[in-house]
């Protein structure tokens, strides 16, 4: 039975990839313990802190599929305690001698944070693999519609012209900026643990640091410089990485559902027959797959704060907000490979409007270029009476809804400087674009590498 949308047999491919759940499962994380403990005997007797026959016994065994989850359920649920009846399973399964060297010198966070960690590992790697296919997406819609016009809008309003390539090119600038992210983050919080009961490395005196180094290299994580056991800026600094990656993939859905409007209709995000908008009204062909992006992206925005909330530790140990993170990690990261999953597929249908972006454009008669036309007028007279001549004539077309080219033609000072040709030129929203293709060459020079 399902408690959540995760793991709903009906809700589950709306909010999480397979690959990424697949990363999170109790099969992935029992085997993370194990890795951990088998890098951990393999270092050890490296080191010569425990023999090498040990260590080679720990690694055969080292294998999710000898454990029964029924068992350590169980074992959970009776001891309270998250790893020990691991710990005593593992000893039955290697036997002899060896098993005695399992956990030798650890605690249990060590192997727990770890565990964690290696699965962000695998989270990184599937997040970069699809934000990469996403960001060359971004790029080829940026190149492909670098010439196509459209309303720049603020406060909701028509603004100036822009092109649809550069509102593209801004979503891939972002989503390079997440790559890097990732990237750099990593030094910081894919590092491993292994500290001992307070962090001094006491269990192994002087071989502790030697083993502690020999334990990161070999499951590919780095070597903290000192312990991290009550040090969770590395959380939350993934946390709020994973959460902007969230935010990103929301703010592009919003943007397309806005877009979507009846009243604007100038980019859908993809529709087949049988898909269907509402249970009442069957013309309805809502964005949907966006607002679940959108939604997604409001919970992990929610549970990523948790991590900043980690932060605040007490002494050399504080399970009170370690056991958070072992439910708002995954949630986070699950969550938001299903919004690039999900954006990558709208991306990939959506459909454009062309004609609606020229009718819009339009729409309030050459008011959206009144700027170009004050700035021409600004050269001889100065920008601040240029401004005002152009505001009073703005809003007297506004008013009167009528072109402002017919106002500007009654105005006495603007036709002092200008022909009506040259009016009209400078009303033309198609030759106020500003740099958009220049833009959109500067974000593709430097992502196009990505």
């Amino acid at each position: 039975m399902a408690s959540g949308v995760i793991d709903s047999k009906l809700y589950r491919d709306l909010y999480t990839s397979e690959e990424m759940k697949a990363t999170f499962s109790d099969e992935s994380l029992l085997q993370k313990w194990l890795d951990a403990w088998v890098a951990l005997a393999e270092s050890e007797a490296e080191e010569g802190v425990i023999p090498h026959e040990a260590a080679v016994k720990i690694a055969e065994k080292g294998d999710y599929r000898h454990f029964d989850m029924k068992t350590i359920r169980e074992g959970i649920t009776d001891t309270t305690h998250p790893l020990i009846v691991q710990i005593r399973e593992f000893t039955k399964i290697v036997g002899g001698d060896a098993a005695k060297y399992i956990h030798w010198g650890a605690t249990t966070q060590d192997i727990m944070d770890t565990a964690v960690v290696l699965q962000m590992k695998e989270a990184v790697n599937i997040l970069v693999k699809q934000l990469k296919t996403f960001l060359r997406t971004l790029l080829f819609h940026a190149r492909e519609h670098e010439k196509t016009i459209m309303p720049g809008r603020t406060h909701g309003q028509h603004a100036l012209p822009v092109t649809l390539g550069y509102k593209v090119a801004i979503w891939a600038d972002e989503v390079g900026k997440h790559l890097e992210r990732l990237d750099e983050g990593k030094k910081r919080f894919l590092t491993g643990s292994f500290h001992g009961a307070v962090g001094t490395l006491a269990s192994l005196k002087e071989d502790g640091l030697a083993v502690q180094k020999r334990y990161c290299e070999k499951l590919g994580l780095r070597q903290p410089t000192i312990t991290w056991h009550v040090q969770r800026d590395g959380f939350a600094e993934f946390s709020s990485t994973i959460a902007m990656v969230a935010s990103t993939m929301g703010k592009i859905a919003n943007e397309i559902i806005n877009l979507q409007k009846s009243e604007i209709g100038e980019i859908e995000e993809g529709f087949k027959m049988g898909q269907v908008g509402s249970s009442t009204m069957p013309h309805k062909r809502n964005p949907m797959i966006c607002e679940y992006v959108v939604g997604i992206a409001r919970v992990v925005q929610k549970n990523a704060a948790l991590g900043f909330e980690s932060m605040i530790q007490e002494h050399e140990r504080d399970m009170t907000f370690w056991t958070s993170e072992w439910s708002y990690i995954p949630q986070i990261c699950m969550f938001t490979s299903s919004g690039i999953k999900q954006m990558q597929g709208v991306l990939d249908r959506w459909i454009i409007h062309k004609e609606n972006m020229e009718k819009n454009i339009q729409l309030l008669q050459g008011l959206i270029v009144s700027e170009n036309l004050m700035l021409a007028l600004g050269k001889y007279i100065g920008r601040v009476e240029a401004h005002d001549i152009i505001y009073e004539v703005s809003m007297q077309a506004f008013g009167e809804k009528k072109p402002l080219i017919d106002a500007a033609l009654d105005n006495s000072t603007i036709m002092t400087h200008f022909t009506e040709k040259e009016v009209k030129e400078h009303l033309d929203p198609k030759t106020y674009i500003g740099l958009c293709s220049e833009l959109i060459e500067r974000v593709e020079k430097k992502w196009a590498a990505w």
